[in-house]
């Protein structure tokens, strides 16, 4: 059985990647707007707008330079970033965040047996297929803008396609790591209750894996190109896995917030971090408020035009 679901799993990628073939077509050329010389930018459009902000999270500062491509770069930047993200909740601008956060999971977690004792158990196999299609055709579409972006030699889809599977490659990591420590049990397993310390292995239900991958390439994608039918892709397909994965009885729905929380936050940050675009466009629009700052006729005050 596991092979032939495997089987399927993979034509179901493969369909998902010629899918997204023609969203990479229409992707790739939206790098114009911040590829165009600084004098051409005007940064006051949706068009050519920054990412939005939120909550901090982690230091913004870039670590390694992101036009260093060697995989020991890589490697080293990886190491920095995992280093970040696990300090993150201990920083006291997070706390507040923090707390937010283990009510939310608590009040889910309480919940979480009653959601999936009232799901039906008819073609679950239909929403696990839903997910597995809705991971891989992210997973597709972000590789598909690396190779896109080299061949092309459009650096902002190669940079895009990079950092996306840095974010991949953390939340791997980090969900890895969590799975084995809480060790939960899945819906089907047990008494349905979603004991935790019982399952210790990285294919235990908390977080879910599938839900944080996909909203990790997610975030990187909908940063990288915030406009908003991408963001609407983007979040919508994470949120279709999530889901999905929900009503398939893979996970409890504290598992999937959970996960798509780390995914989300770790993709933000990994752009944050390292996307040349973000802190060229930043930096841009610093500079250009400081030479529209004018002085009050008759005060002697400055004011700032932004």
């Amino acid at each position: 059985m596991r092979f032939h679901e495997a089987k399927r799993l993979l034509s179901g990628a493969l369909c998902a990647a010629v899918l997204s073939l023609a969203a990479v077509a229409q992707v790739v050329p939206e790098a114009a707007c911040l590829l165009a010389p600084t004098s051409a930018r005007q940064f006051e459009g949706p068009d050519c707008n920054g990412p939005p902000g939120g909550p901090p999270q982690q230091d913004k500062k870039q670590t390694v330079p992101s036009s260093d491509r060697s995989f020991t770069a890589l490697i080293k930047r990886a190491a920095v970033d995992q280093k970040q993200i696990y300090s993150a909740p201990f920083r006291r601008h997070n706390l507040k965040w923090d707390a937010l956060f283990l009510i939310a999971t608590g009040g889910l977690i309480a919940a979480d047996k009653h959601v999936t004792a009232a799901i039906p158990h008819e073609n679950l196999s239909v929403s696990q297929h839903i997910s597995d299609a809705g991971l891989y055709s992210t997973i597709a579409t972000t590789g598909l803008l690396l190779v896109a972006g080299i061949a092309k030699e459009n650096e902002r889809a190669r940079e895009a396609g990079i950092l996306g599977f840095e974010a991949f490659a953390n939340d791997l990591a980090v969900g890895a790591v969590t799975q084995l420590v809480a060790g939960r049990e899945r819906p089907l397993e047990g008494a349905g209750h979603g004991r935790f310390w019982v399952n210790n292995s990285i294919d235990s239900s908390f977080p879910s894996m599938h839900s944080g991958l996909t909203w990790s390439m997610a975030s990187v994608l909908a940063h990288e190109y915030p406009r908003p039918w991408v963001q609407f892709l983007a979040y919508g397909t994470a949120m279709t896995v999530s889901v999905t994965r929900v009503t398939g009885l893979k996970h409890f729905p504290a598992d999937v917030a959970v996960g798509g929380a780390f995914g989300y936050l770790i993709g933000q940050h990994v752009f944050h971090s390292h996307s040349r675009f973000f802190h060229e466009h930043h930096d841009q629009r610093s500079r250009a408020g400081e030479v529209r700052s004018i002085a009050l006729p008759g005060t002697g005050e400055s004011c700032t035009s932004w």
